[in-house]
């Protein structure tokens, strides 16, 4: 480690805290791990497993054009197997939520438990809707093309930061001096793939959906969003949560999109009591 051998790729993989396994799986595409930071806090009572996906971060060894779901759930399975778990907690943020939600429906017996954080079960809220959220928020029109742009993979790759820095304050209930400076620290440490946000915007989410599915999610799930999520609002969170057996809704009031960022004890308190009252922790299942 960091880099491991899985398949045909070689995934940047960090591992750390001890307890019952929980895998995170990052936003984007195209950013890295760095994105589940927040998540360290709970190290003390899970084996956290940060990766970049695949084509994603500082994974190496593919074409981007092998990003598909087939291959980012088979990374993330042939990753559980290299570490020797039997089962895992699965928390996907955003564009790793997607990923997740194809993981529990391609792997359900790999998988004990599903957290879905800022994310959708279909990708017309983000690719169609966002921009619409946005020009009702104020936002000038020339900024909501650039979302509708970037969101549908059509922003040149050397245009990525500079676009989405023109709705940044969007990601945020309150975009305040102290996130500002965390999201610029953020990017300068962050390994950004560009060409995977282009191929993922218009390739691999181009009409994704997997909400005709949701019922063959038998792990328990929980669903949670930022209130003023402007890409994947309540209504479709709660949409989200409804097609999921025994799913629990938790909506964080005062945040956006980058809930575990902006509310990080709200989100992490939500994380372990799921994980508790679920039954996760070590005492009820193996880890391999």
């Amino acid at each position: 480690m960091p880099q491991i051998p899985i398949r045909d790729v070689s995934l940047f993989v960090k591992v750390t805290g001890q307890g019952y396994p929980l895998l995170l799986m990052h936003g984007g595409p195209g950013a890295d791990h760095l994105t589940m930071s927040p998540f360290k806090r709970c190290a003390d009572q899970f084996r956290l497993v940060f990766y970049d996906h695949r084509c994603n971060g500082r994974s190496v060894g593919a074409p981007v054009t092998s990003m598909t779901w087939e291959n980012l759930t088979a990374d993330a399975d042939a990753l559980r197997e290299h570490l020797g778990f039997d089962r895992w907690a699965v928390l996907g943020h955003s564009f790793g939520g997607m990923v997740a939600l194809e993981y529990g429906l391609r792997y359900p017996q790999s998988l004990s438990h599903l957290l879905l954080v800022d994310t959708c079960g279909d990708t017309r809220w983000v690719q169609v809707n966002a921009p619409v959220v946005l020009a009702q928020r104020g936002f000038k029109p020339e900024t909501v093309d650039t979302a509708r742009r970037f969101f549908n993979g059509q922003i040149a790759p050397e245009q990525m930061t500079r676009a989405i820095m023109t709705f940044s304050r969007a990601y945020y209930h309150h975009l305040t001096p102290w996130l500002l400076a965390h999201e610029v620290a953020l990017g300068m440490r962050m390994k950004s793939q560009p060409e995977a946000q282009v191929f993922g915007f218009s390739q691999l989410l181009k009409g994704w959906t997997v909400m005709d599915r949701l019922g063959e999610i038998s792990a328990p799930t929980l669903v949670m969003a930022g209130r003023d999520d402007f890409q994947f609002p309540p209504e479709h969170q709660s949409e989200l949560a409804a097609g999921i057996p025994n799913a629990r809704l938790e909506i964080i009031e005062r945040a956006g999109h980058n809930a575990p960022t902006e509310r990080p004890t709200e989100v992490m308190a939500a994380v372990r009591r799921f994980l508790a009252d679920a039954n996760a922790p070590a005492k009820q299942m193996s880890s391999g």
